[in-house]
């Protein structure tokens, strides 16, 4: 992933805002829309990969937050 330092959402809605920009991402991967990407969409769309799956080595701790969250 890039180093390169961006506006990031605000962090009360950094997770929601980010959700749905990654909803966003994968119904243009199902929908094909992958064919005429540029060299920075195709680099982005690595990083994101590498996010996802760095993501899924945090699935534990990130259900006990969502359960914990759950009234």
């Amino acid at each position: 992933p890039s180093n390169q330092k961006k506006m990031s959402n605000m962090s009360h809605c950094r997770f929601e805002n980010t959700a749905n920009d990654l909803g966003d991402c994968v119904e243009a991967i199902q929908n094909g829309e992958t064919t005429d990407l540029s060299i920075y969409e195709v680099q982005g769309l690595a990083n994101l990969l590498e996010y996802c799956e760095r993501i899924m080595d945090e699935k534990p701790y990130i259900e006990k937050i969502i359960g914990e969250s759950k009234p």
